[in-house]
């Protein structure tokens, strides 16, 4: 009687299932769950592992034994840290580059030649140079074969195969731990988890040893019109370079830096302007420092009445669209700047105000008044004094904010 059946119920196989048909139930479920085989599947890839790490248990008689006896839980007592990956497993039991990733078209480390990491960079770009393109000449560091030694870290015949772990750069330990044995896996201290060993004598004098010295690179990397933010540029086989193993890559992913003036979404640009009182009402002229050193003239229709808050659109005078070959829109949220005070003395005499009234338009009663035989008394407006209201003053406007209906929508153009 086992104590648990999980590992034989991922592999289909009864708890006195036989080595022969444990080794039957890993390579058909092996073969039906790989990634490569399920591209598109994650549950498939942690079928996957599973599968694995459940027959690398039962294979090992001991290591079975003890789930057999204790389950899962002794396991981790008795033997069951360490234990490879389940590509490793996978490569082992099918052979390295043994047509499998031929079968679904490779992509797996493990099938076919190892590749160097991927370097990775962000390329911060300005508005201006997102707006007309550039070439960015960017340089880094990375690790080539060393010229000297091509690769073999000392003279010919020198490098030899660890012996302690046979060339695997990994060792299994084992450590008594009261009544249990404690089985796990550890880098050989040997060869330091290389795999190879070499006299301090024989190490070439140019990488040490290493195999690799630092080169340093530089990159033209095209920033095209238009490019978004997030966009990544790669560059195949430019990145480190290490012994029997593929270049690695190196990817530039464009990050865009915040504007003055501009505010960037999709293809549109936003630009905030402040005009005065008498520009909203009367007309003029607004000039736009465009991206490419362009000066917009922007022409302001007298009696055309500008309201605080008011967008206009100039169309095509946004961002260059790589897709559609065009460009968007350039939005304009106006802002206008009231007077602090009319009139010489602060006030407007009776002509001014009839003048006012003959061009603005009759007043217009926006409050409701009191009926005619209401109780009135006259009051003046006073200024806030900030040392002791304007924190009031501004909770106040945050409740009027927080009365604004749900439904309705803000346009921010303002650049930050």
């Amino acid at each position: 009687m086992v104590k648990e059946t999980k590992f034989y119920d991922i592999l289909g196989v009864a708890p006195d299932a036989t080595e022969a048909q444990l080794k039957s139930a890993y390579k058909k479920g092996a073969l039906k769950y790989h990634p490569d085989k399920n591209a598109h599947n994650p549950e498939a890839a942690e079928m996957f592992k599973e599968l694995s790490h459940a027959y690398e248990v039962l294979q090992d008689s001991q290591r079975r034994q003890l789930y057999d006896q204790y389950g899962e839980e002794g396991l981790e007592h008795g033997g069951g840290g360490g234990g490879m990956a389940a590509e490793d497993l996978f490569a082992q039991f099918f052979g390295a580059g043994g047509g499998f990733g031929g079968m679904f078209g490779g992509g797996m480390s493990d099938m076919g030649p190892k590749k160097a990491r991927t370097i990775s960079h962000i390329h911060k770009v300005s508005l201006e140079d997102i707006y007309r393109g550039k070439v960015s000449k960017l340089a880094l560091q990375k690790s080539v074969i060393c010229p000297k030694c091509t690769g073999k870290g000392g003279k010919d015949g020198a490098v030899k195969k660890c012996g302690s772990c046979d060339g695997r750069g990994m060792k299994m330990m084992m450590r008594q731990m009261g009544p249990m044995i404690q089985r796990f896996q550890t880098v050989c201290p040997d060869c330091h988890g290389e795999g190879e060993t070499i006299r301090d004598k024989d190490r070439c004098k140019q990488c040490n040893g290493k195999k690799t010295v630092i080169e340093r690179k530089v990159l033209h990397v095209h920033v095209d019109k238009g490019v978004k933010s997030g966009t990544k540029i790669e560059y195949r086989g430019e990145g480190d370079q290490l012994p029997d193993c593929e270049p690695g890559d190196v990817v530039f992913e464009i990050e865009q830096k915040p504007h003055p003036r501009f505010q960037r979404k999709d293809d549109d640009l936003f630009y905030h302007a402040q005009i005065d009182l008498v520009t909203a009402l009367a007309g003029g002229t607004l000039h736009i420092e465009h991206l490419d050193e362009r000066w917009l003239t922007v022409e302001i229709i007298p009696g055309e009445v500008i309201s605080p808050g008011d967008i206009k659109v100039i169309r095509g005078q946004g961002m260059p669209s790589p897709r559609h070959h065009d460009y968007g829109n350039l939005y304009i949220q106006f802002d206008v700047k009231f007077p602090t005070k009319l009139g010489g003395e602060g006030s407007l005499s009776p002509e001014d105000k009839a003048a006012l009234e003959r061009i603005i338009g009759p007043r217009t009663v926006t409050q409701e008044l009191p009926p005619p035989d209401a109780m009135t008394e006259d009051f003046q407006l006073d200024n806030i004094d900030p040392t002791r209201e304007s924190g009031r003053a501004q909770g106040a406007a945050m409740d009027d904010d927080d009365d604004e209906h749900p439904g309705a929508e803000r346009v921010q153009c303002a650049s930050q």
